[in-house]
């Protein structure tokens, strides 16, 4: 089953950001492929669980509109 709880995505999106630092940097710098990036980290630590979609959508918003 997907997975599309914001609170257990939320959480995710938090741990994949704090640990890929120069990626966030990429992403600040305009270069929004590196979002794929952390989805795809995101999809591999929910074993391919989260919502791809709602994924890339919180690190938008998380890391764009800081």
């Amino acid at each position: 089953a997907q997975v599309s709880d914001d609170s257990v995505l939320e959480k995710m999106t938090e741990e994949i950001i704090s640990s890929n630092p120069d990626v966030v940097q990429k992403i600040k710098n305009g270069k929004d492929s590196a979002i794929g990036f952390l989805v795809g980290q995101a999809m591999k630590k929910s074993k391919g669980k989260a919502n791809p979609k709602k994924i890339g959508e919180l690190i938008k918003r998380r890391i764009l509109d800081e």
